[in-house]
This record gives C-alpha cells, structure tokens and sequence, in this order.
C-alpha cells in the first residue's frame, strides 16, 4: 500500500497520510482547517515489514484502508519530574 505524506505548516510535527496522492476530500472540513497549509514531504511503501519512526504501520495502513487517511501527532513530551528516579533513602 503507498501512502503520501504531508506536514502541517501550521501545527508543529503533525503529518497526514493520505492513501491517494493531494486527495484531501477526504478530511473532514475541521480538522483540514486546523491542519492549515499542508507540504507534501514523502512517498512510501507500507508494507508489513516497514517500521515508521513514531507510528505504527499497522494502524496506519488501517486508517488508510478505512477512511483514506492518518493523522500522525506530535510525541507527548512527559514531565521529567514525575518520573521515577528511585529511592534517595
């Protein structure tokens, strides 16, 4: 399955995966407009054996199969001071 990648101008490392190249009908109107302009940056071969950095391939190709595309959002950055850093006793 190929898949197109676009990033968002507007929202920082937040990528769509379309499953046709520059079909956007297929977003919903809200969430096109949040994503503002977009940049098509990749090309891609989903297949089974491909890993992707921050996304499951899986879902991806499922999202894709479904409703023709993937939103892939920035990682949460978690808070270093809630991390358990073991015992000072």
């Amino acid at each position: 399955m190929q898949a197109y990648v676009y990033k968002s101008q507007r929202k920082a490392d937040t990528y769509l995966y379309l499953a046709a190249r520059d079909d956007f009908a297929c977003l919903p109107e809200p969430v096109r407009a949040q994503l503002g302009p977009l940049k098509f940056v990749l090309e891609v071969a989903l297949t089974p054996e491909r890993k992707l950095a921050q996304a499951d391939p899986a879902v991806v190709r499922a999202n894709l199969a479904a409703q023709g595309f993937h939103l892939q959002f920035p990682p949460t950055m978690l808070d270093p001071m809630t991390e358990d850093w073991g015992t000072d006793a």
